[in-house]
């Protein structure tokens, strides 16, 4: 079980989470939660993005991309620990889970969000599978703040009040783009083994300078989107939002332009990003 767990990426599960709570405290700000949608919508994003761990984790080993110089976590399938086989079995069975609980969604806010969830599915398994995988293209980063963002805070709001919130998409981008940062670090960390494996990733396309910079504006935009919504809301304790989150970025953010070595960094953005749902949450309800 642990090593399943470990191989689910624990650390980086707040990017699924986060745009559910978000969209879900905005459902309930305008009278409107069912705790069994809420709870269905979560599992549907976790499974998505777990699904989508798992079949990068084989996918990668098998396309050679992922061996023993890789400087991240270790991958189960390239350290042995789990083959090819059992976790191609596995990366299906929690993409059928994430299906069954995309019908449930579909029952209950229609066809569009059927539609969606089906999207996120396919697109998740064509990160790194297919003939013509996100990730090697260098279109990863666009999946990941469009699906782990608006869609997912819009959808998450429209599955609880039927409507479709400007406000929860304006919202969506924070996640979405924290999101898209988490991955921008995970490709300045693994650039010279990806352009070994000829995946064209950002950082590879661009350069290193490209990717950095690109981190850094996912870092700060979603600092700015507090006061958007605070002028549209007077929902004033959402400025605690954007200080809290700056005062740990302003420090990730000199670390990341002057260093050379960023493995050390990684985990910080998801703490970031931790602390942005907190925040946002409680000074959105509070206020």
């Amino acid at each position: 079980m642990n090593i399943w767990i470990e191989g689910a990426r624990p650390k980086t599960l707040i990017a699924s989470v986060s745009p559910v709570l978000l969209g879900t405290v905005i459902a309930y700000d305008a009278g409107a939660f069912n705790f069994w949608v809420f709870l269905a919508t979560l599992l549907f994003a976790l499974c998505v993005q777990i699904g989508t761990n798992f079949a990068n984790d084989y996918i990668d080993f098998v396309k050679g991309s992922d061996t023993s110089e890789r400087k991240g976590p270790r991958r189960l399938v390239q350290a042995g620990l789990v083959s090819v086989q059992k976790m191609r079995a596995v990366t299906a069975g929690i993409f059928a889970l994430a299906g069954l609980l995309g019908i449930y969604l579909m029952t209950v806010g229609g066809w569009q969000i059927g539609a969606l969830a089906l999207l996120a599915i396919i697109f998740g398994y064509l990160y790194t599978g297919g003939p013509y995988p996100l990730g090697y293209l260098g279109l990863g980063d666009l999946f990941v703040l469009i699906f782990f963002g608006p869609v997912a805070v819009a959808g998450t709001t429209y599955l609880q009040t039927e409507t479709l919130s400007s406000l929860a998409i304006i919202t969506g981008f924070a996640p979405g783009l924290l999101s898209t940062a988490l991955l921008a670090m995970n490709n300045l960390r693994d650039v010279e083994q990806d352009r070994k494996a000829n995946k064209k990733t950002l950082p590879v396309r661009f350069g290193v300078a490209f990717g950095k910079w690109e981190t850094v504006v996912c870092l700060l935009v979603p600092c700015l989107i507090p006061f958007v919504l605070y002028n549209l809301t007077h929902a004033h304790l959402l400025s605690l939002t954007s200080i809290g989150c700056l005062i740990l970025i302003t420090p990730l953010i000199r670390a990341l332009l002057t260093h050379s070595e960023l493995g050390p960094l990684f985990p910080q953005v998801g703490k970031i990003l931790t602390l942005f749902t907190l925040l946002f949450t409680l000074g959105w309800v509070l206020s």
